[in-house]
């Protein structure tokens, strides 16, 4: 529990194993470039060409008028919040480092990112659908939060399914494509606590990075940090109340054999607020084979991308790692081929 950032006192300086070299830090665009903001009680069909249009272009957007009532939303920040006030002792037990484990306290991120640590703590949660007991060994502590986190999981989720069909219609997929297996697996939600940094120039809440899920659905409140990468630049999300930013992860651009593409992100620090998002990701099941679609595939289109096991691609794509360029881009079709090369070469 020494490791947890919020726990600590307000610190003069960054202890160096945070410190990014600055060439690893590019500084956000000045340019205003705002992520599309969709209105889910718009028409059907310009929904539909809305969510493809936006994750296209950017692989990110944000969502509003999505049916989660905005006492959830508020109920769920205020829970969260007093997770994170409560004393040590009462959350002593669920701190770990093992990566393995599906609920715990833990500081950093999920990802191996070798001794370069990030300015973030994260309670994280596994929730199997339907909703049941088995999440006896979550949190007992404040007294709500079991049925506020289980209320907030499971409505999310569904936002993030109905975006899934709208998304097949726009793509000429069968709207239940996402059912069963691709979106199977535990939903997971990360509870990031991002504490105020003494000097925010010099370290990240969180790395670039592409989400390796299904799709990602973020409740942000109003305090900035989240930055996407655009055009080789990094552009600020803009906080809409009430809203969900929503991204691609690496599943739907494997399915979509690249038409649709997972796109970096990070988490910059503050100097004067805390800040704390509320993440649910869905997820294939463990042992779903997840490759591109045939609608995708022709001759003149071939597969980019290796057909494997969901848990087999989480095992081989678990690395950050900055590099002294602008930023590392993640190329799943450069990496799947060298892999290939290898598995050839064996």
């Amino acid at each position: 529990m020494e490791n947890m950032l919020h726990l600590a006192p307000c610190r003069a300086s960054v202890p160096d194993c945070f410190i990014v070299p600055p060439e690893q830090l590019p500084p956000a665009a000045s340019a205003v470039v705002s992520l599309p903001v969709i209105d889910l009680s718009s028409s059907h069909d310009e929904v539909c060409q809305a969510i493809l249009d936006a994750g296209k272009e950017f692989g990110f957007f944000q969502v509003v008028n999505h049916g989660v009532p905005e006492q959830v939303l508020q109920d769920m920040e205020a829970v969260c919040n007093e997770f994170y006030e409560l004393p040590a002792a009462d959350k002593a037990h669920l701190y770990s480092e093992d990566k393995q484990k599906p609920n715990r306290l833990f500081s950093g991120t999920t990802f191996e990112t070798g001794d370069q640590k990030y300015w973030m703590d994260c309670l994280r949660l596994a929730c199997p659908f339907p909703v049941g007991g088995s999440t006896s060994d979550w949190p007992d502590k404040p007294q709500m939060l079991r049925e506020v986190f289980e209320k907030f999981i499971v409505l999310t989720r569904g936002v993030g399914m109905e975006l899934l069909r709208l998304l097949c219609e726009a793509m000429g997929l069968q709207p239940d494509y996402f059912d069963g297996g691709l979106s199977g697996g535990d939903t997971i939600l990360n509870v990031n606590r991002y504490p105020q940094c003494p000097n925010p120039s010099m370290t990240l809440g969180l790395p670039p990075h592409c989400d390796r899920n299904l799709i990602t659905l973020v409740h942000t409140g109003p305090v900035h940090g989240l930055q996407v990468l655009y055009n080789g630049d990094w552009i600020e999300v803009e906080p809409v109340p009430n809203a969900f930013a929503v991204n691609f992860g690496l599943q739907l651009e494997v399915v979509t054999n690249g038409m649709l593409r997972s796109v970096e992100h990070r988490v910059m620090t503050n100097l004067t607020m805390a800040r704390t998002s509320r993440v649910v990701s869905i997820h294939p099941k463990e042992d779903c084979l997840v490759g591109p679609a045939q609608e995708f595939l022709s001759a003149r289109n071939p597969p980019c991308y290796r057909t494997v096991k969901f848990g087999d691609f989480m095992r081989m794509h678990n690395i950050v790692n900055l590099r002294s360029s602008l930023n590392f881009t993640t190329n799943l079709k450069n990496i799947q081929k060298d892999l290939r090369i290898e598995a050839k070469q064996e």
